[in-house]
């Protein structure tokens, strides 16, 4: 038995440490999505959706839930973040190329209407970021037609 209780008091010191170590946040301005609004033009409910939805993991500014604050949580959630926004960043949205627009466009409408964004992961602590069915025909009514006139720009050159 003195062995649990050593081995519990070892994890339990670890596991205090181990909260003085952060990731860095992802907390940048939410100015940086400007270009991908004002060129991408989304109506008022599918602003709302991208900002409750999509924001926080494919941009670069992340607001964080109260649990943030607890590591081995916070590593993961960065991590998260990172992979989401390696994918997809609207904060770097006019760095991209027209054709990689094009596809970015393409494919955030496929994973949204495939019912594979936004994450389990994510919805679960984050309820309002599940989409309702007419939430999800709006969006991908939208993506299509800002992927349309994508299209038309490249074979326009």
């Amino acid at each position: 038995m003195k062995i649990v209780k050593n081995i519990a008091l070892i994890l339990l010191a670890v596991f205090v440490i181990a909260q003085f170590f952060s990731p860095e946040k992802n907390e940048g301005d939410i100015a940086s999505v400007d270009a991908f609004l004002a060129e991408t033009n989304p109506p008022e409910n599918v602003k709302k959706i991208l900002v409750e939805s999509c924001y926080d993991c494919h941009s670069n500014v992340t607001k964080y839930p109260w649990y943030n604050t607890i590591t081995p949580v916070n590593f993961w959630l960065a991590d998260h973040v990172k992979d989401g926004k390696k994918h997809l960043n609207f904060s770097d949205w006019s760095a991209y190329s027209l054709k990689k627009k094009e596809h970015k466009m393409d494919e955030l409408y496929e994973e949204v209407e495939k019912g594979e964004m936004p994450l389990d992961s994510y919805t679960w602590t984050h309820t309002e970021a599940n989409l309702s069915p007419e939430q999800i025909e709006e969006l991908v009514a939208w993506g299509k037609s800002v992927q349309a006139k994508y299209q038309q720009q490249l074979n326009a050159n």
